[in-house]
């Protein structure tokens, strides 16, 4: 049995981030689902530009659309669209054997949006409507102003995948924000089971504190942020708003942990991986993680409910200078404007091989 397996069979969803068209159509999506035991996958502005920029996957694709008169964001988000309805049937049949908890994929909305919940809700309305895949999430930031927008979004229906959390503290606003949509769906006498998932960023902790902290310390802080979000995670569950919530009908969003690749070249490939298992709890990796796991991965001990020493952990942290919040604070508001940096020069990338294309 490989690990991806072994890990799947002890309860957590393993997903890929990445989604390209040559992935679809060279039967690589398929493979991974068949190999790997991959039940879904995420996407962001880079990995498209990563496509757009180095392949010639959608050149064709690209000429016929900026023919009919499609630029920029709408002409993306229709070859997105596209290629996300193929993986999201792909998956269809995990996410009706699961009852809708597994199999799913997810589109974001423009990231310069992050700030302005109001044309983010009427994007992921749009986003939704136009995708028209049951098993396919939003990704909506879950900055302060985008959590107004994740609440109303799962209001109206629409699965939501609640993105750029770090911290335990930014992981709880996000599931009050979905708690919130479904406690007034239930309230309105509509179906409370909307899908979402909180996908907490992990390796760039690390990245952010390892040359300011001992050599003891280095590669540990976003396991320790881990588990104290595991914890807070599991509390919730057992939590009498939540269980009301499941008596009427509703069901857990459940946590994911993202941005999985180690970058300390000193440290484990697979140490996000073999860190973070847990039941019920999903975990989305590059191709080079993936693989890496499927080949010299080891399954662990599943995170403590409890929070394990994350608490003891953390003051060491502290100790060393290290103001964990802030850090948080720090890493949403870069990543926010590292999506919208990205988010541009996707759509320059889509400009040029338009103008390419038509010459």
């Amino acid at each position: 049995m490989k690990p991806t397996e072994a890990l799947h069979e002890a309860g957590q969803s393993l997903w890929l981030d990445n989604i390209t068209r040559g992935m679809l159509t060279r039967g690589e999506l398929r493979r991974s689902i068949d190999e790997f035991s991959i039940t879904g996958l995420t996407s962001n502005p880079s990995i498209f530009d990563n496509a757009f920029t180095h392949t010639t996957d959608y050149d064709e694709a690209v000429r016929e659309k900026a023919a009919t008169g499609l630029a920029g964001e709408e002409l993306f988000f229709d070859l997105a669209i596209e290629d996300l309805r193929e993986a999201a049937d792909l998956f269809r049949p995990i996410h009706d054997a699961t009852d809708g908890v597994d199999g799913w994929v997810s589109l974001e909305v423009s990231p310069v949006l992050a700030y302005d919940p109001e044309s983010t809700i009427a994007a992921a309305l749009d986003l939704h409507a136009r995708a028209d895949r049951p098993n396919l999430f939003i990704k909506i930031p879950g900055t302060r102003e985008g959590l107004p927008a994740v609440e109303e979004a799962i209001f109206r229906g629409v699965p939501v995948n609640v993105t750029l959390l770090f911290s335990t503290e930014h992981y709880l606003a996000a599931a009050d924000a979905y708690l919130r949509g479904i406690e007034r769906r239930h309230e309105a006498g509509l179906d409370p089971a909307v899908g979402s998932v909180a996908s907490v960023f992990m390796s760039r902790w690390d990245v952010a504190v390892n040359d300011r902290v001992p050599a003891d310390l280095r590669d540990t802080l976003a396991l320790a942020v881990g588990m104290k979000t595991y914890a807070a995670y599991r509390e919730l569950m057992n939590s009498d708003r939540f269980q009301r919530i499941q008596n009427a009908g509703g069901r857990m969003q459940r946590l994911l942990w993202a941005s999985t690749s180690a970058k300390d070249p000193d440290a484990p490939d697979t140490l996000y991986v073999h860190g973070l298992g847990a039941p019920f709890t999903v975990n989305t990796m590059p191709d080079a993680t993936l693989i890496a796991f499927a080949d010299h991965g080891e399954i662990g001990d599943p995170l403590p409910a409890d929070g394990g020493n994350a608490d003891e952990l953390l003051a060491r942290f502290a100790g060393a200078g290290i103001d964990v919040a802030g850090v948080a604070a720090t890493l949403q508001e870069d990543a926010a404007d590292a999506f919208v940096r990205s988010w541009k020069e996707l759509l320059n990338a889509i400009d040029e091989k338009a103008r390419a294309m038509a010459g």
